[in-house]
């Protein structure tokens, strides 16, 4: 394939840029700090986004640990004694079936910009840090352990040197891990620690709850950790997860949250450091949900002042007796955490599931939470209008639709809404009724009106069928108004839901058997293991008619040639019990290929699994060379060039170009966190991230291309592009401070690869009769600094054509070059660091054009195709016209330029440019005539 390959490596396309659209609403947050001598600083962690930080209380959020390997977070903790001494654990330290987990403890020494991990790589889940108040570098680490097995990794660890080392101080077995660690503010030689005995199960069905053992507990140690006893006065007997808050104001009031198996959840109060607890509090709306979400919080100055966080997050003052909800919402905003300054109390930061919250009012009002673009997305699709609209389910608030492009240059609150399904599932766009979707299990929600109707098969849940919390759903692409959904058997309908028809027998294993990873818990299971799964993952052929592929949680995979009438199991050799799995592709190209992702975390298993088929699952290979210990969601195949592959893991986009043979990483700037589903829409590759919302690569067909590359210069053939405005906002445009997404790149996506420098390279357009319309060079210079009167943040950068060897892209903006003006400016229609100046060059009609690359010796080109905007409605003639008279316009204050004596006309033209170039409409008769008398009266100054 030549030296460009050769020198690309590992980084085929080094210019792609992922860029992220939406939705613009928070996702679980676990993990939340703050620092008490500056009062608008806080921190937090959501459990799949990385950690954020805000100097403004929360009107605006910034990612600062985008660079690291892990987004998962379950643990933060600002230094007390040195603020720019920053914790972070990874794992979000969660007992849940979606849960997702990191690789240990890092720390920051400069208040966040930079990090460095420090060790316990292997306990999977850090769920809380506590630091010496007066010493930064002596700390306390809670670690639970892996979620799905068992590891010696876990327990109480200190370090007392800012976790350069760590001590196991605190530790049961390989089933029990430490879930809370409090050091006293007052006296750092008091530690109190919780430890927790739970494992999950590897069945998603509504029943799955976690297993517990014995040696769970509340511990406290008088001597800086070094020795521990367990603390029972007044606690019941046989608790599981436990939660601990010391007053600051009295070190002898010490607050528990105590979970049950037998009695629920309840809080204990003890005056006496721990030796005597006295139970203050049980009600329902306290005690519930105490195993994944309560936590606890003192006052600092008032030790009877406490805080408990549940659905809603309550307040008590009178020591746990009683509590008022502060905040919370119907449907249940889950709060997981609350850190409350410890000089200003009024000072409140919140973590919940929907994200995170700031009073500075003591909890008389809140920041939002719709500024965080931290959402776990489970699955993606997209529909098929311009612009395209991208879909899923989000944890914990229900599902979003998010637009790819937005009208005002970026897209923003206005450019996504619900879609009506519940939060786990997939959302699938009707290919025959634009603005209809179906998601969940299942509801069908329309656009137009904003309501959504139950139109699932099984309305009522009972013994007959069973459901994991995600079903599939998918519309076959040759009879696309056939919807296809499963539980643990097929179903289909063909009128919109309002009838259904089962076409599968149970597909799932009959009697499963209890894997190895939790026989240790096994006492504790009601049904000794007799649990049965359900169907995960469904995959209609492309080419087809009646082929369907289906795979189960419990490992099995399943074929019909038929419609369903008969079913072939053709699971992979070796596929034990519960290895999920989590989706399969079905070939574009012929009927006997496709692609299976299997995912067994749920098995304590973090290896890749993709298994691939060209005999109709008759054989089977693992085609996971190249790809990291981490589990695979999804694999995709491109329905364009075959054998070119894209896999979604618990970390990151990977892809192959043979077929799965080899990997490598798609990463670029795409945040590392969960990526639960990815799909190819026309040219672009889109993702569904697990924390931080929906993820757009523009334009892959030079992935496609990659195996031709020849030569010295390769201009990759380019995509069609659409002749569209940058940004239709008449307004004043929104703040910087305004949440927002990208847009897709502005213009004709150019991509060339060349094998060595050049001392020049330059770009040129021709239109269809060979006129040169623009030209870029790599050493064109930037423009002059404007001055202006308003902020340069707005201004887009100066961007040419790179020189140096290797893969680049330029976007050609479809117009051509700007006048020569003696002032320029930048338009009403704003984006931050995205705004052009103006006056531009008129916008090129739609049409052919000819793309040339000149690099040294070597030259190539390659033909571009132009579209009109598809959503407007204006002939070629009214479009030549506008053309027509905007290029004259332009030639005009060309010529002018430089001529003192015809400021007047040139201010008149340059006004006249935007109202004839400002819209897709045809010149009105006033402008016209405004033209042609402007264009006489110029002629006056033109030698």
């Amino acid at each position: 394939m030549g030296g460009i390959l050769a020198l690309l490596g590992a980084a085929p396309l080094p210019d792609l840029h992922w860029r992220f659209v939406g939705p613009l609403r928070g996702g679980r947050t676990a993990a939340v700090s703050g620092i008490a001598s500056e009062p608008n600083v806080f921190y937090i962690g959501a459990v799949n986004g990385g950690v954020w930080k805000t100097d403004d209380a929360g009107r605006t959020w910034n990612p600062i640990f985008d660079r690291e390997d892990t987004g998962s977070i379950g643990a933060l903790a600002v230094a007390p004694s040195d603020p720019n001494v920053v914790y972070a654990g990874s794992g979000e330290g969660l007992q849940r079936p979606d849960l997702a987990v990191g690789d240990g403890i890092y720390t920051s020494t400069n208040g966040g910009r930079t990090w460095v991990h420090r060790g316990l790589r292997t306990a999977q889940q850090i769920a809380a840090i506590a630091v010496d108040p007066r010493d930064a570098r002596r700390l306390f680490v809670a670690a639970v352990g892996h979620p799905y097995g068992p590891n010696t990794e876990r327990g109480v660890y200190r370090s007392v040197d800012g976790g350069a080392t760590f001590q196991r101080v605190l530790y049961e077995n390989e089933n029990v891990g430490a879930y809370d660690v409090v050091v006293d503010p007052n006296d750092s030689s008091v530690v109190y620690a919780t430890m927790w005995g739970a494992r999950q199960p590897p069945w998603e069905t509504p029943d799955a709850e976690s297993f517990i053992v014995p040696g769970s507990g509340i511990f406290k140690s008088t001597d800086g950790g070094t020795t521990w006893h367990r603390l029972r006065a007044g606690l019941p007997a046989h608790v599981t997860r436990c939660e601990v808050a010391v007053a600051p104001s009295d070190s002898s009031i010490v607050y528990a949250y105590v979970d049950t198996e037998a009695r629920g959840a309840a809080v204990y109060r003890s005056a006496d450091g721990g030796a005597h607890f006295t139970m203050q509090d049980a009600e329902p709306r306290i005690a519930k949900r105490g195993d994944d979400l309560a936590s606890i919080a003192v006052d600092p100055r008032d030790p009877n002042v406490i805080y408990v966080t549940n659905t809603s997050t309550y307040r008590s003052r009178n020591g746990g007796k009683s509590f008022v909800a502060i905040k919370g919402a119907p449907g249940g905003d889950d709060y997981h955490t609350i850190w409350i300054n410890p000089q200003q109390p009024n000072h409140i930061i919140v973590g919940s599931d929907q994200g995170a919250a700031i009073s500075v009012d003591g909890g008389a009002t809140w920041s939002s939470w719709y500024n965080q673009p931290t959402a776990e997305m489970y699955h993606v699709n997209a529909d098929n209008r311009f612009p395209y609209w991208v879909c899923g389910g989000q944890q914990e608030s229900g599902s979003a639709c998010v637009s790819s492009r937005g009208a005002w240059g970026e897209t923003t609150e206005r450019d996504w809404h619900p879609a009506g399904a519940e939060e786990y599932g997939y959302v699938v766009p009707d290919p025959l009724h634009p603005g209809v979707f179906y998601g969940g299990r299942v509801e069908k929600f329309d656009e137009r009106t904003g309501q959504t109707q139950e139109v699932s098969p099984i309305p009522i849940l009972g013994r007959t069928y069973r459901m994991d919390r995600t079903e599939p759903l998918a519309f076959d692409p040759l009879h696309p108004q056939r919807l296809l959904f499963a539980a643990n058997v097929v179903f289909v309908t063909s009128d919109g839901g309002h009838k259904w028809q089962r076409i599968s027998p149970d597909l799932t294993r009959v009697h499963p058997r209890v894997p190895a990873v939790i026989r240790a818990f096994e006492g504790d299971d009601p049904e000794h293991g007799a649990h049965r799964g359900a169907i995960y993952a469904l995959a209609p052929s492309y080419v087809h008619e009646g082929t369907i592929w289906a795979g189960t949680d419990d490992g099995l995979v399943w074929i019909t040639h038929d419609g369903g009438a008969h079913w072939r199991n053709v699971t992979p050799p070796g596929l034990t019990a519960w290895s999920k799995v989590s989706q399969i592709d079905a070939s574009h190209f012929d009927d006997r290929t496709a692609y299976v992702a299997v995912n067994r975390f749920r098995l304590d298993d973090l290896h890749p699994y993709i298994y691939r088929t060209h005999d109709g699952g008759a054989h089977w290979t693992l085609t996971v060379n190249g790809l990291p210990d981490e589990p695979v969601n999804a694999v995709r195949a491109d329905p364009v060039r075959r054998g070119l592959l894209y896999a979604a893991t618990e970390n990151g986009v990977f892809v192959s170009f043979d077929d799965g043979a080899r990997w490598q990483s798609l990463q670029y700037n795409l945040p590392h966190t969960s990526v639960r589903d990815l799909i190819i829409h026309g040219n672009d590759v889109v993702v569904a991230t697990h924390g931080r919302g929906f993820w757009i690569l523009d334009d892959v067909e030079p992935l496609r291309e990659l195996a031709s590359v020849r030569g010295p210069l390769y201009l990759f053939a380019p995509a069609a592009a659409y002749r569209l405005r940058r940004d239709t906002n008449t307004d004043t445009p929104l703040p910087p401070e305004e949440p927002h997404g990208q847009n897709p790149p502005n213009g004709a996506i150019l991509d060339y690869a060349l094998n060595s420098a050049v001392s020049r390279l330059t770009i040129s357009i021709y239109n269809a009769s060979g006129r040169l319309v623009r030209r870029y060079a790599s050493d064109d210079r930037p423009p002059a600094p404007l001055v202006l009167d308003k902020p340069t943040y707005w201004e887009a950068p100066f961007l040419r054509p790179a020189s140096s060897a290797g893969m680049h892209r330029f976007v050609w903006d479809l117009r051509e070059a700007p006048p020569h003006v003696a002032y320029s400016d930048l338009p009403i229609s704003a984006v931050y660091e995205a705004t052009p100046r103006v006056p531009q060059g008129p916008l090129v009609p739609p049409g052919t054009y000819l793309v040339r690359v000149d690099a040294g010796s070597s030259h190539a080109t390659r033909r571009l195709v132009v579209h009109m905007d598809p959503r407007v409605r204006m002939t070629m003639a009214a479009l030549d016209e506008q053309y027509s008279i905007a290029h004259g316009i332009c030639a005009l204050l060309d010529r002018l330029y430089g001529n003192e004596r015809a400021m007047r006309v040139t201010g008149r033209l340059e006004g006249l440019l935007g109202v004839v170039d400002g819209s897709d409409a045809p010149v009105t008769a006033q402008a016209r005539a405004a033209y042609l008398t402007l264009r006489a009266e110029a002629a006056r100054y033109i030698r």
